[in-house]
């Protein structure tokens, strides 16, 4: 879920200079349509990592926008008298009036992820308030609330680089206080806490939006362009019913032309003799590990993506040689069927689950929602977006079940699949592999990676991340997913 906000997005003085004075003017007057219209409210949450940057962003936020038109609210320990109340009750009042914006800081999100983190509360209770907060937030968005939520990201590595550099600064060490590196030493358990609490909360209608907190000028571009495009969004559908017009709030915006598969190293190196002595190795591993007594009890299922000629059929063939075929199936996945567009898109891949000590490899998944259907437009923004959330929930199903969900990304560079379809079309043998569709899908091929990295941000979670492979050396990807299997049982075995 924080791939993206951790390769390191940079945005240059000049760059941000260039930018600014229009991005204050369009806020500004987007707040004052907004208050002239009063057809809405809006209720920003600032949550993330100490030392991302949240505080000194909603300060620019102030400094550009009319901050007398902007409520920000910071909670603490709640006070004698909101302690006699329902505990949301704080965070009731705070709501700000239709033509204004709330700003909070230590909101419903904060004492909950803390208390998991401090395991002063079970994850059944964090998972049960987690529930209550989803049905909070869908009747605030129903209520004319445009609702944005911020986490606010830095790398364990980029937090304590960031708090020695406030630390040792006399201008800001007052800045840095005990609990500060407390929180430091909690890093790994915190963030998957609070992985595991956006997953749960992400949804169509009140998404998280991860920001990269290590760069001051990106962070600030993000945040300022995120809440235009919202309000602008939004102030378009000024007049009509919003209740029966929903449309899903926006993504991200690209302030660089850096993200998640762009910055992959594509070629990795691993030679023919290396790879068939790795191969039998592993596929022995493998067939041990499928037939072993512990595996009477769990299920596999593995969920190939990738670009098209990114080689998923080899690393599926080499999966399933190493297996008894009466315990797998490989499902390819194509266009619905008439039978299956007639039901919740999700029914084709509930009947083909596997039972426990079974393995089930979809050649293409319920991810074409996300993929496939969005960039294509087979379905509405507002359906791929919720699908974000039902997936999670799916696998997350899965799991509870006693599933061990492993999902492939194979990832291969323009060039790289180029070369393939040309190859493709010489042998007689593999002609039919390529079709019309792989070239026309080229010409959608940055509209394909910015979905990829979408769908990696919002679905690799702690439970079934997401294992993107370099695959440019078929040798190298093959290995690695056989690998990856292996060891994701392993760990599922306790072992």
């Amino acid at each position: 879920m924080f791939e993206s906000a951790e390769i390191g997005h940079k945005t240059s003085k000049s760059d941000y200079d260039e930018a600014v004075p229009a991005l204050r003017a369009e806020l500004l007057d987007a707040q004052f349509e907004l208050l002239e219209r009063k057809g809405f409210s809006v209720v920003v949450l600032i949550n993330g990592i100490d030392g991302a940057g949240k505080g000194e962003t909603v300060n620019l936020l102030n400094e550009w926008m009319d901050p007398r038109h902007i409520e920000a609210w910071a909670f603490d320990a709640p006070t004698a008298e909101e302690s006699e109340r329902p505990h949301m009750w704080r965070f009731w009042r705070a709501l700000p009036p239709k033509g204004k914006i709330g700003v909070l800081f230590g909101n419903w999100y904060t004492t909950p992820i803390n208390e998991r983190v401090a395991k002063q509360i079970k994850e059944s209770e964090l998972d049960q308030h987690l529930d209550e907060v989803n049905r909070f937030e869908s009747m605030l968005v129903r209520e004319n609330v445009l609702l944005i939520k911020f986490w606010f990201h830095l790398s364990k590595k980029g937090q304590k680089k960031r708090l020695e550099s406030l630390e040792n600064d006399p201008k800001t060490r007052w800045r840095v206080t005990d609990a500060d590196w407390h929180f430091y030493t909690l890093y790994d358990r915190y963030r998957e806490v609070a992985e595991h609490a956006l997953r749960r909360t992400s949804t169509g209608e009140a998404p998280w939006l991860i920001v990269d907190g290590s760069d001051p000028r990106f962070r600030a571009l993000f945040v300022g362009r995120t809440l235009l495009g919202a309000l602008r969004k939004r102030l378009e559908l000024t007049g009509q019913n919003w209740v029966q017009r929903q449309t899903a709030p926006p993504l991200p915006p690209a302030l660089d032309q850096r993200n998640f598969l762009n910055t992959l190293e594509l070629d990795q190196p691993l030679g023919k003799s290396d790879y068939n002595e790795l191969l039998e190795a592993l596929q022995g591993r493998l067939a041990l590990l499928t037939r072993d007594p512990a595996f009477t009890t769990r299920s596999l299922i593995l969920v190939f993506e990738g670009s098209d000629a990114a080689g998923k059929g080899g690393a599926i063939r080499r999966m399933t040689a190493a297996m008894d075929v009466r315990r797998y199936r490989v499902i390819p996945i194509g266009a619905p069927t008439d039978e299956e567009l007639a039901k919740p898109y999700l029914w084709r891949f509930w009947r083909q689950l596997p039972r426990w000590g079974k393995v089930v490899i979809f050649d293409r998944s319920w991810y074409g929602r996300v993929l496939v259907e969005r960039v294509e437009g087979f379905c509405s923004e507002a359906d791929w977006m919720r699908a974000y959330a039902e997936i999670n929930d799916f696998e997350d199903e899965l799991v509870d079940a006693g599933a061990v969900v492993v999902k492939f990304w194979l990832a291969i560079s323009k060039d790289e699949q180029l070369a393939r379809f040309q190859a493709r079309e010489q042998e007689p043998h593999k002609r039919f592999k390529i079709t019309d569709e792989d070239w026309r899908n080229r010409e959608k091929w940055d509209d394909y990676e910015r979905a990829v990295c979408d769908m990696i941000d919002r679905t690799s979670t702690e439970i079934s991340p997401w294992t993107v492979v370099e695959a440019n050396n078929k040798y190298y990807s093959r290995i690695k997913v056989l690998r990856t299997v292996c060891e994701r049982l392993e760990a599922a075995f306790g072992r």
